[in-house]
């Protein structure tokens, strides 16, 4: 494979669909459009999206490709194992009722193989093979199959939905060999196949009862994991080895005395403090806040179970001024990283003097037994200690009665 920096895999993905007619949109904040109070923070390239697909012409056009920052807290426990971050970048394209599924799948093996130097015997691909309500997508089927890739059917690991209600459809996914023979199984046998890119033929909505009707428009959502990708493109089965976290692995183990799944987490945790305080996301109770001051105070736990004597008043700058600047967030602006570092700093005097007052309140004769749900509402209520926060404190396998 050719040996590719995150910032050359996003140019060529994106000059490759503007020469095949795809207008190329700015990718927006982590924050949703306004009025979408359906997530907390954009989590895939689609969400902005969302009025075009379901049939509202797009003042660029019917074809779109775009770079979008998102975020995902299902993955916060997956985070530190080779593929998942917290913040990530998503290389999107977008037929908005123009060309269908083979177009796209030919396209992207195109990109893929020759664009970016991948051995077609590398990949391997999955098809929705159909269920009660919907076919197999034999199109998608035809297209693997005349390229010679290897593809296999599923049912639920191939059908895309963005949530309970909204739109859905079949999908085919792109994955790429990791192993060091060659390639063995097929993705849904082998974690070393791992997957890189997903191709929605986004042709139905699901209403609340559960039922399908179709789209005004026959849609493509193709959505690419950028630093997913490039590591791999590097010759890494990390994304934590990858150039987007060199400086971190330089930085931080020095100024830290942490394990490598320690520097992994903390690495992540902090970028994506960092780009979510960029977008103007304050530190808060509740929302967007409370995900922003949960991962600041994840890091800290962190650092302190090696030393209580570590803190965030040591990050370099460096790091904090490269995360701005890639995301084009004003790295190079003195006050915006100040506002960043102090911002940092207020949080963890904030969450010291918790941790200080929850150990005097836990110490009390009331909390020395098991918890239930009412000493941790009133904990919460009455001391501002959130659950999550009681049980750290009270340390591993707390127990809640009733359980």
């Amino acid at each position: 494979m050719t040996k590719l920096t995150t910032d050359q895999v996003s140019r060529r993905f994106t000059e490759f669909y503007e020469e095949r007619g795809h207008a190329r949109i700015t990718g927006s904040t982590l924050l949703p459009p306004p009025g979408d109070d359906s997530v907390l923070f954009t989590t895939s390239g689609m969400h902005p999206l969302t009025p075009y697909l379901e049939g509202r012409p797009h003042p660029l056009g019917r074809r779109l490709v775009n770079v979008q920052r998102c975020l995902r807290t299902t993955d916060l426990e997956e985070v530190g194992d080779p593929t998942h971050l917290t913040v990530f970048e998503m290389l999107g394209t977008w037929s908005l009722g123009d060309y269908e599924g083979p177009r796209s799948l030919e396209w992207g093996y195109e990109l893929l193989t020759d664009g970016l130097g991948i051995d077609p015997r590398l990949l391997h691909t999955t098809v929705f093979g159909g269920d009660e309500r919907v076919g197999p997508d034999l199109a998608s089927l035809e297209v693997w199959e005349r390229l010679g890739v290897p593809v296999e059917r599923t049912a639920e690991d191939n059908w895309w939905s963005n949530g309970p209600t909204g739109p859905c459809g079949p999908d085919s996914e792109i994955f790429l060999w990791t192993g060091d023979g060659p390639p063995e199984s097929t993705p849904t046998g082998d974690e070393r196949w791992v997957e890189v890119w997903n191709h929605v033929m986004m042709r139905h909505r699901r209403l609340a009862d559960g039922s399908l009707v179709p789209l005004p428009q026959r849609n493509v959502d193709t959505g690419l994991g950028l630093e997913r990708l490039a590591s791999l493109l590097q010759g890494e089965r990390s994304v934590f080895d990858g150039d987007v976290f060199e400086p971190w692995r330089r930085l931080l183990p020095p100024l830290w005395g942490l394990d490598e799944t320690s520097v992994r987490l903390v690495s992540d945790h902090l970028r994506s403090a960092v780009v979510v305080l960029g977008d103007g996301v304050r530190p808060a109770a509740t929302g967007r806040g409370y995900v922003l001051r949960r991962l600041v105070r994840r890091v800290l736990t962190m650092l302190w179970r090696t030393d209580s004597s570590y803190g965030l008043g040591e990050l370099p700058r460096e790091l904090v001024t490269g995360t701005l600047g890639h995301f084009g967030q004003g790295g190079e602006d003195p006050e915006t990283v100040r506002r960043v570092l102090g911002t940092l700093a207020e949080e963890e005097t904030r969450f010291r003097s918790l941790l200080d007052r929850g150990r005097r309140v836990l110490a009390g004769p009331r909390f020395r037994g098991p918890l239930d749900e009412a000493d941790l509402h009133y904990l919460h209520d009455t001391h501002g200690l959130p659950r999550d926060l009681v049980e750290s404190l009270r340390g591993e396998g707390a127990g809640v009665r009733g359980e």
